[in-house]
């Protein structure tokens, strides 16, 4: 049997495979780690009192746009990671337009208050504890990951964990904001980028480890 046979051969018996399968997986390992962080929120901080009058004012949704925007990118970016293929990560350059958004947001309220109120404004009252929060709350995401990618094949590994790790960081995040009470722009720019960051790199350090295959 000469090459060519044999590559015909092992390929008869194989079924066909969605092209939605890898991005279904990954989305159910996200909401199953979700669902999960989720019950922590609740049971170890608790959702904020004021949630229902929280969710009509700007800073709650400009919380939620900056996070989930940041997530889904994060999800097309794992998705394309978690294939054996070598494929251009170039536009991940455009998950830097809603950094940009919020940093324009955060100077437009700075210019709005005395510059004695800055600093306040950009510690807020949770500043030591948020990032570490965003963290703490990612690690089920991330593992949900971990799950998704056992039946992936992922060959960029460091890359890899690092987007999981985004992944994680960013949903994270967007389930912590039921609990936070933070209102500032540059308060979520700052702090909440950093737990995220941490996830991801985090992940980068992990990933040559616990993707391997």
């Amino acid at each position: 049997m000469n090459t060519e046979q044999l590559i015909q051969s092992l390929a008869e018996d194989v079924p066909v495979v969605s092209r939605r399968a890898v991005g279904r997986r990954i989305v159910l390992g996200i909401a199953g780690g979700g669902l999960v962080t989720l019950a922590m929120i609740v049971a170890l901080l608790g959702v904020r009192p004021d949630l229902h009058t929280a969710m009509h004012g700007f800073s709650f949704w400009m919380k939620w746009a900056y996070t989930i925007s940041l997530g889904a990118g994060a999800i097309f970016a794992t998705a394309r990671l978690a294939r054996p293929t070598d494929l251009s990560l170039r536009w991940l350059w455009l998950m830097a337009i809603p950094v940009l958004l919020l940093a324009g947001i955060g100077i437009g309220e700075m210019a709005a208050i005395p510059s004695a109120d800055w600093l306040a404004m950009w510690l807020g009252q949770s500043w030591k504890v948020c990032p570490w929060l965003v963290l703490m709350f990612a690690m089920p995401i991330f593992i949900g990951l971990l799950w998704s990618f056992r039946r992936l094949a992922p060959t960029r590994l460091r890359a890899a964990g690092a987007a999981a790790g985004l992944c994680a960081g960013a949903w994270s995040a967007t389930l912590y904001c039921l609990h936070c009470p933070e209102v500032s722009a540059i308060f979520v720019l700052t702090w909440y980028s950093l737990g995220i960051l941490l996830a991801a790199s985090l992940g980068a350090l992990v990933g040559p480890r616990l993707l391997r295959w």
